[in-house]
């Protein structure tokens, strides 16, 4: 239960920290104020206390066959992984740059070095940006966690996280455009200084940057303006590539999500395919061909489940309680099995085979002889004899 809310707090934070982070380094001169700097002391900390848990915590290995739990080899296999990145990204390379300049230098904020430190401080402030590969592999996580619960909200959250994910891209992209130009004291040919907003406020310039990064990246035009600066240009450049390769990324994750959704839908869809081509190459009348498309329709209901090949992959105790399960409301209506020992009835289950008949089919006939018992699980079945009808049988009942 710890280590459950553990990683969701850890969640939390990441998401903060990568969607904050870029905005305070970017947007905000002043990086040493009192909030900027509790925001990231609180997050430095959960993040190395995170970095100590992670040698305590057991790694489950790619195929999910076992699950290694000795404090040596999770030390050596954590070390030889994730650690270095873990690592960089949780010490606050930034603050102790500067605790270190200040101590050299304590007249440094006098000079023009002043500014060059904060603008390295920025840049080494990127570092914790490399806590997104810990939010991939949280992301994992409870990916599998819910793919071993709900199909369905695996599918969610596999969705969510690729908006996610392409929202973020655009988010940095945004503050990237501005940065750039930034450090580079707004040039007078950069996308800021063309549209005098340097002074205007970090909301207005967020967005505007914000929105000619979704237009770079969505290749459906260059924002406001076209780029003048070479680094614009390389900046647009950079943007595109990566709004292809999102894009592209995007569109085959949806694919397969989508037909992932309902695989055994499908499936019959691609099966009813062949069909409808097999009567069509054979030229079969259209009341032969109602009869095929009803039958396909209550036999599969629209799924199509290779059910023999599942079952027969099963161990023998687990099939039977399938079997078992999947029968129960044939064992309930049938007088038959009310009373039999459950050996028996299992095996009788596992002999069965499902079959399904339309209205006036002719399930036997009249003096030929009987080689199968039929059981009624559901619908009506008349007895004609000699032309005329006999009695009905019903949920229940049995004959042959």
């Amino acid at each position: 239960d710890f280590r459950f809310y553990w990683d969701f707090t850890m969640l939390l934070f990441m998401v903060g920290n990568l969607i904050v982070i870029p905005v305070g380094i970017t947007f905000f001169n002043d990086g040493t104020t009192t909030p900027w700097i509790i925001f990231n002391v609180i997050s430095d900390t959960f993040f190395l206390i995170d970095l100590v848990l992670n040698f305590r915590t057991g790694i489950i290995i790619e195929d999910n066959s076992d699950i290694i739990l000795d404090p040596k080899t999770i030390k050596k296999t954590y070390l030889k992984t994730w650690f270095i990145v873990d690592f960089v990204s949780s010490i606050p390379v930034d603050y102790i740059f500067l605790i270190v300049e200040k101590g050299i230098d304590s007249e440094m904020y006098k000079t023009a070095r002043a500014l060059r430190i904060v603008r390295f401080t920025k840049i080494l402030s990127l570092l914790r940006l490399l806590r997104l590969s810990r939010l991939i592999r949280y992301i994992h996580q409870w990916e599998e966690i819910f793919h071993m619960t709900y199909d369905l909200a695996s599918a969610v959250m596999r969705i969510f996280n690729l908006i996610g994910m392409m929202l973020l891209l655009c988010h940095w992209d945004g503050c990237l455009q501005f940065l750039v130009p930034m450090l580079q004291d707004f040039p007078q040919d950069c996308w800021v200084s063309l549209n005098k907003m340097v002074n205007d406020t970090w909301s207005e310039l967020y967005s505007f940057a914000v929105f000619k990064a979704m237009s770079h990246m969505l290749c459906i035009g260059y924002g406001r303006q076209a780029p003048e600066s070479l680094s614009d240009i390389w900046l647009t450049m950079l943007s595109m590539i990566v709004g292809a390769t999102c894009y592209a990324v995007f569109i085959g994750h949806a694919t397969a999500l989508i037909q992932s959704l309902d695989s055994s839908r499908r499936q019959y869809q691609e099966k009813y395919k062949q069909v409808e081509q097999y009567m069509s190459f054979h030229k079969l009348p259209s009341d032969f061909r109602q009869k095929i498309h009803d039958y396909y329709e209550h036999r599969y209901q629209g799924k199509m489940f290779d059910e023999d090949s599942i079952l027969e992959e099963l161990n023998e105790p687990l099939r039977e309680e399938i079997v078992n399960f999947n029968c129960r409301k044939l064992v309930a209506s049938m007088p038959l099995f009310a009373n039999a020992e459950p050996n028996f009835v299992t095996a009788m289950l596992i002999m069965l085979r499902f079959e399904v008949f339309q209205p006036r089919d002719y399930i036997i006939r009249e003096g030929t002889i009987g080689k199968k018992m039929y059981f009624i699980q559901h619908g009506v079945c008349n007895v004609i004899t000699k032309g005329t009808l006999g009695m009905k049988l019903s949920d229940g009942s049995y004959f042959g």
